[in-house]
C-alpha cells in the first residue's frame, strides 16, 4: 500500500499536480475535502457554520487517519489548514507515507488566488493589500507544519510538468 500526501497552502496546485500525476503513476487521487463533503452530504462551508471549526478540524483528522489507514493505494490532497491541526503534521512522518510539500511563494501564492478568490471563502472579502498580508501570515503560521513533509517541492516559476516530474522523480 502506497500514501502520497500533497500538501501546502491554498493556491499551491495540490489538486491540479495530484491530478496530472495520477494519470501518470496510475494511483488515484483523493482529495480530503471532497471525501468530508460526501461523507457528511455538506459542503466546507455548510459544516464550519453548521458546526464549527472544531467540529469539522476533528472530522477532517478522523476521515484523514481512515484514509491512510485503508489498503488502498491513493494520493491524498489535503486542505491548506489540514497539517496544522490534530497533530496531522505528525502522521506526515509516518514510513508507510510519501510526504511532499508543495512550497509557493507569497507572491506565487497572491497571482494564483486573486483572480478567483471569491470561490475561497477566507479570502473572499479582503482588498488585494489585505490578502497579501493574510497570505504572508497564515504561511508564517503554517509553515512550521508544512516543513513537516518528508519532502518540499518548490513550484514558483515551474510549469503543471515540470512540478510533477520533480514529485516522480521524488517517488522513484
Amino acid at each position: 500500500m502506497r500514501k502520497i500526501i500533497l500538501l501546502g497552502y491554498m493556491g499551491c496546485g495540490k489538486s491540479t499536480i495530484a491530478n496530472k500525476l495520477s494519470k501518470i503513476i496510475q494511483i488515484p487521487f483523493v482529495d480530503l475535502d471532497k471525501i468530508i463533503e460526501q461523507k457528511t452530504n455538506l459542503t466546507i462551508n455548510q459544516i464550519f457554520e453548521t458546526q464549527g471549526e472544531v467540529y469539522f478540524r476533528k472530522l477532517e483528522h478522523e476521515v484523514f487517519v481512515e484514509l491512510l489507514n485503508s489498503t488502498e493505494n491513493m494520493i491524498i490532497g489535503l486542505g491548506g489548514g489540514t497539517p496544522c491541526y490534530a497533530n496531522n503534521h505528525e502522521l506526515l512522518q509516518r514510513e508507510d507515507v510519501i510526504s511532499i510539500y508543495l512550497k509557493a511563494s507569497i507572491e506565487t501564492l497572491f497571482d494564483r488566488l486573486v483572480t478567483n478568490k471569491s470561490k475561497r471563502p477566507l479570502i473572499a472579502d479582503k482588498s488585494e493589500d489585505e490578502m497579501k498580508e493574510f497570505i504572508a501570515k497564515h504561511l508564517f503560521d503554517r509553515s512550521f507544519y508544512y516543513n513537516q513533509a518528508q519532502h518540499k517541492v518548490i513550484v514558483d516559476n515551474k510549469t503543471i510538468d515540470e512540478t510533477v516530474a520533480d514529485i516522480v522523480e521524488i517517488l522513484a
